[in-house]
């Protein structure tokens, strides 16, 4: 019986999984043209998957060396001899499976890494010239396939490699060479940045500038995720609703490899319906496990203090930023799919991703937040039968704002009254509930909120009030939104800077919607 897989390699004998074939066919072509290219995608995002499916394609019309970077240390990479070493003794190991090359080169590969295992040096001239030998006596073009690459991209060996490649594709009118290289990895190979050079120097003319980047979307589709899902359907007989369910697993993913099966896995594994419900119980407890995403999400905003500026930024103000990778922060935040390209502007790239960072953000914040401990201390009387009283919540909200704020100055409040909603209500949620903000309405005057408790949906629009024409504009809009939802009830949060504001909470009939607004 398959399952799904979230380490390692996904095989369709053993897992379920989206059907690749249309990207595999996408660099066979890529290949047949000679190119050479670089494959560069987040954490688990599927590049290793790809990569082996990839190798077991391109075999049956080349000879393909397909090695990784990911176990090589310190000890390969420090020198050019020691890299050499370990390449050879690589293809060395794929030799044995290779039938389309010549006895007397696999024969001198042999000699050559036998006769230096004691000191495990190889002078790089050596490989230098073996490359040729190699793609000569070989019946069938050669393709070279390093996965891991950016493992070894802190090393002055690993750019004379480069150089090598490089030079040998310039002139391979000339001498024998790969057919294609392909290079996978996290980071842009092509922007290098040596931590042996000092960290202002960054070096942008790489000697990689030949290869093409693979800019075909990775991420798992719509259909792809139906597709899936109906494999599994047909294996365990659920009931479920398969469209229904590819639908509300890409809302929450945006098709990230990586979130999609491990959704599906903790459904599966936890036994939860296959419904609305259940992937709701599965994202809460996806966000509150560890997991090497997760692990290395943290270790990325360590290291990246304005990247992390950024993000914070971008959350709790909204689409501020222009969608330009020549800013290096968004360009660092794009490699690692933390964000993403929409309508010109910078988004969170997917609602998993940033309810984690708004936990982790908020974390940070609330020891020291006087509203955070109003909601820890209140929260009790904010529940009612597993129903959230959320008039009940805007109400004691408004109440504890304004006499907390009330005396602060107005540009204060226009960037952190959001914030400080949301770090109201999380302890009133916090274990039963979720909260994501939606991406589609949010723009620096109007931010959707929802909160997923006990399966019950909550819309709040949170706004900057811009007079009564603008805000019965946000009721029209609110109401849509509640059809989409489908919905009677919503909620409207008014921060208002007008100092003869009326402020508190009330009740408006719009259509057959019904509409709470409180104004702070």
């Amino acid at each position: 019986m398959r399952e799904f897989n979230t380490t390692g390699t996904c095989y369709p004998d053993e897992h379920y999984m989206v059907d690749i074939t249309k990207r595999l066919e996408i660099i066979e072509q890529k290949v047949a043209k000679g190119e050479y290219i670089t494959i560069n995608r987040g954490r688990q995002y599927g590049k290793t998957t790809t990569l082996y499916h990839l190798t077991q394609r391109l075999s049956n019309n080349y000879v393909v060396f397909s090695i990784s970077f990911e176990r090589m240390g310190d000890t390969e990479f420090a020198t050019e001899d020691s890299l050499t070493y370990y390449l050879l003794d690589r293809l060395r190991l794929k030799f044995r499976t290779v039938k389309n090359l010549n006895d007397y080169v696999k024969n001198t590969i042999t000699k050559l890494v036998g006769d230096n295992a004691a000191n495990k040096k190889i002078d790089f001239s050596v490989f230098d010239e073996l490359i040729p030998d190699i793609c000569e006596q070989s019946d069938k073009p050669v393709v070279l396939i390093i996965d891991e690459v950016d493992s070894a991209s802190n090393y002055e060996s690993f750019i004379k490699l480069l150089r090598l490649l490089r030079d040998k594709y310039l002139h391979r009118r000339e001498l024998p060479t790969f057919k294609s290289v392909i290079l996978a990895g996290v980071y842009d190979i092509k922007n290098l940045k040596l931590k042996v050079r000092p960290e202002s120097e960054h070096q942008y003319n790489s000697p990689w500038n030949i290869a093409v980047p693979f800019d075909e979307d990775m991420s798992l589709s719509k259909s792809g995720v139906e597709q899936m899902l109906s494999e599994y359907e047909a294996d365990h007989n659920t009931g479920m609703d398969t469209a229904e369910m590819a639908q509300l697993i890409t809302d929450y993913t945006s098709g990230y490899p990586f979130f999609v099966s491990r959704l599906c896995q903790l459904i599966d594994n936890h036994k939860l319906e296959w419904n609305r419900d259940g992937l709701i119980k599965a994202v809460k407890i996806l966000l509150d496990e560890k997991n090497t995403f997760f692990d290395d999400l943290a270790k990325k905003l360590e290291d990246y203090p304005k990247m992390k500026e950024l993000l914070k930024g971008i959350l709790y103000r909204g689409f501020e930023e222009s969608f330009n990778t020549y800013y290096k922060h968004i360009e660092i935040a794009a490699m690692f799919n933390y964000i993403k390209n929409v309508n010109g502007k910078v988004a969170i790239f997917n609602r998993i991703i940033e309810t984690w960072m708004y936990n982790l953000f908020m974390t940070e914040e609330q020891i020291e937040n006087r509203l955070y401990d109003q909601g820890s201390i209140e929260k009790n009387q904010f529940v009612e039968n597993g129903v959230l009283k959320m008039d009940k919540i805007l109400e004691r909200f408004a109440v504890h704002f304004n006499d907390i704020y009330g005396g602060e100055e107005q540009t204060f409040k226009e960037e952190e009254g959001r914030r400080y909603f949301m770090l109201y209500i999380k302890p009133i949620i916090n274990g039963t509930g979720n909260y994501y903000i939606e991406a589609q309405t949010r723009d620096r005057s109007r931010t959707d909120m929802i909160i997923d408790y006990l399966g019950t949906q909550y819309i709040i629009e949170m706004k900057i009030w811009r007079g009564n024409a603008y805000n019965e504009r946000g009721e029209q809009q609110l109401t849509e939104y509640l059809d989409y939802y489908h919905v009677k009830k919503g909620y409207m949060l008014s921060f208002c800077f007008n100092q003869k504001k009326a402020s508190g909470v009330r009740t408006i009939k719009y259509g057959d919607k019904e509409i709470v607004e409180a104004v702070v």
